[in-house]
């Protein structure tokens, strides 16, 4: 049987095989002339006390046992006259059109925006020009909001699916193997682009349909059953079920779920804002260390406490990142985070939110909606109507001070000086204020005045719940809708998104097979 020790280097030994091979024969009490092969089976960092280690899971092999190759997904040209029509091709929908394929089943996947490539051209014009296609953008394309947000793969959703199988998944499609051992991994926007094109060749080559520029526009039901969707171009798209994966930002399809009765709920959500501080600061805190060691990553934080019952957190950290515009329609203020592979920017930053728990409007199912809504048209119309974002420092921002000048600043469309304190709402304020005293007191470094406070920080997550019945997974008031990801409220980043189009597939072909 395998042994399994737990190593703790330091960061210059990491990629020493010499050194590990050493350090693995005076763990396991097993001569290094007689140690077989191993493997890493997980990797994370101690960044406490004087020097950051790395933590390494090792599995040892026996001599004469040979080392398990990872299974790879068979997909199949469609065994049955069968069709699911997936709505949308971020990670719920691809990965959900790739389970239809293992099942022998024929996806087609509709895609309001463009593939990756054409869609990186939109980016370009939202980041330098200030042009937001409202189909085109860093929420709506080919992959969704992850492709460009620096592809985290980190959940808590351990109950929802094979973990292990959608990373593979992501490694078969180029990733690189590291993610299937970090206790944190993440892809990068650089790369994410070609493995998302990759998964699409995939669906292709194997007798699926993925079609862009498809927008849905209407949903085509008889006696409470869902038969076929209408879009845009007025082209119908018929199906024997419909798998309803459009992200968290779609404001359409909520309003076109109210308009035909199809149950959907106000969702607690978050708002907030994004805090960019220098990555070197960032390090110093966390590794202990003037200038981070050689083979560490840039560190990252994760910070949360309440505020007279508020929660008050951190999200999305992106190390050595980027602050990018992530509105999704002109006349809107939002920004995002991402990181590139090597997460090698001089910045880093994070999303700060405060929770919004209760429907600020309860007789209205769309009244957290409007409010996020309402907060990024009054972020831009303070601005001069481009992208450019309302920032403040740190210091300033709890101190209600304006700040006289800003410095440097990852986002490209630009930062201003701005009264961030009074643009966001009192409560609000009072929250992030409170909470970011409180992170000060955790990680001594982090309230400075070299930190920016920039506006506004709202697509956080779905602020609206498709209804589904918890056992089928379909709605309890649409036969043959099956609403998934994090546009239905069920998921909250890529690694549960995809959990969650993988997971569904099943449910939606019982359903077919029993009709």
């Amino acid at each position: 049987m395998a042994k399994i020790i737990e190593l703790r280097i330091r960061p210059k030994y990491i990629h020493d095989e010499d050194y590990l091979r050493q350090a693995i024969s005076k763990e396991s009490r097993i001569g290094v002339s007689e140690l077989g092969d191993y493997s890493i089976i997980k990797r994370s960092i101690d960044g406490r006390g004087k020097h950051p280690k790395y933590v390494l899971r090792i599995q040892i092999h026996n001599n004469n046992e040979k080392k398990e190759s990872p299974s790879k997904a068979i997909y199949n040209i469609s065994k049955t006259d069968k069709t699911i029509v997936i709505i949308g091709a971020g990670p719920s929908g691809l990965f959900a059109a790739l389970r239809c394929l293992e099942l022998g089943v024929k996806p087609i996947v509709l895609e309001r925006g463009k593939d990756v490539r054409e869609r990186r051209k939109d980016l370009r014009k939202v980041q330098q020009f200030g042009e937001v296609d409202s189909n085109s953008n860093y929420c709506f394309g080919e992959g969704g909001a992850g492709t460009y947000s620096d592809g985290k793969l980190y959940t808590r959703a351990n109950k929802r699916g094979n973990i292990n199988k959608i990373l593979q998944i992501l490694v078969d499609h180029g990733a690189k193997a590291d993610i299937l051992i970090d206790a944190h991994p993440h892809i990068g926007s650089n790369k994410l682009p070609n493995i998302v094109a990759a998964i699409r060749s995939t669906i292709l080559n194997n007798g699926g349909e993925v079609h862009f520029n498809s927008k849905v526009i209407e949903f085509g039901m008889q006696n409470d059953t869902i038969e076929r969707v209408i879009l845009e171009n007025n082209k119908v798209v018929e199906g024997d079920a419909f798998i309803l994966a459009t992200g968290h930002s779609a404001r359409d399809i909520y309003y076109l779920c109210h308009k035909k009765n199809i149950a959907i709920e106000f969702k607690p959500f978050a708002i907030g804002v994004r805090i960019e501080h220098p990555q070197q600061l960032i390090d110093e805190i966390q590794y202990n260390q003037k200038k981070r060691e050689e083979n560490l990553p840039a560190a990252s934080y994760s910070l949360a406490c309440q505020v007279d019952d508020i929660g008050v957190f951190s999200f999305c950290m992106c190390p050595g990142g980027l602050i990018v515009p992530a509105a999704t329609s002109p006349g809107e203020l939002v920004v995002n985070g991402m990181s590139l592979s090597k997460r090698d920017s001089p910045f880093a930053n994070s999303g700060t939110v405060v929770t919004l728990d209760e429907n600020p409007t309860p007789k209205d199912v769309f009244g957290g909606m409007n409010y996020q809504s309402n907060l990024e048209k009054r972020m831009f119309d303070y601005g001069d109507g481009s992208q450019k974002a309302p920032s403040q420092r740190l210091t300033d921002f709890v101190n209600k001070k304006v700040s006289s000048s800003l410095g440097s600043s990852s986002y490209i469309p630009g930062i201003y000086s701005a009264p961030m304190h009074t643009l966001l709402p009192s409560w609000i304020y009072k929250a992030l204020s409170r909470g970011i005293y409180e992170f000060g007191k955790k990680m001594k470094g982090y309230y400075t005045s070299e930190a920016h406070v920039i506006g506004l920080e709202s697509r956080t997550s779905a602020p609206i719940r498709i209804s589904r019945d918890k056992d089928t997974m379909m709605s309890p008031s649409c036969n043959g809708l099956f609403p998934c990801g994090e546009g239905a409220g069920y998921a909250g980043g890529i690694l549960s998104a995809a959990l969650d189009g993988d997971r569904i597939v099943d449910l939606t072909l019982e359903y077919i097979l029993n009709k």
